[in-house]
């Protein structure tokens, strides 16, 4: 039986997104930058769930979106941007594991960061179907 390596799916869509036109200015990472309060053009990262199908040899991790910005129409832009960028995941080859699909979950959806009143927020839910090695 051979060992699963799954690949870092946070770092995977971290990768991809990071450097896309579309995306230009905004900061795309799994973690906040320093000083971060919500006010600054930012995509954080975050696998919060999903499964293994052993019986498809897929990981189908859910990832989360979170789009900030100083105000809600530039969060809402770079999240409807962030959103199709992700959808082009699928192809992708990471190290030794292949995205063969993306599913949206739920959309952009306003959601407000209580511990950051200044911040204006989005959150796209997507689930991805990944083949590892």
């Amino acid at each position: 039986m051979s060992v699963l390596n799954f690949p870092d799916v946070e770092r995977l869509v971290v990768d991809f997104l990071k450097n896309r036109a579309e995306l230009a200015g905004t900061t795309v990472d799994n973690r906040p930058p320093s000083g971060f309060d919500g006010t600054q053009r930012v995509v954080l990262v975050s696998r919060t769930g999903g499964t293994w199908i052993d019986d498809l040899y897929l990981d189908h991790p859910i990832v989360d979106l979170e789009v900030y910005a100083a105000d809600k129409t530039t969060a809402h832009t770079i999240s409807l941007a962030a959103r199709a960028c992700a959808h082009e995941l699928q192809g992708t080859v990471y190290g030794t594991a292949a995205v063969t699909d993306v599913a949206e979950v739920e959309g952009p959806r306003w959601y407000p960061d209580y511990n950051r009143p200044a911040a204006s927020r989005y959150l796209t839910r997507l689930q991805l179907s990944i083949r590892p090695a």
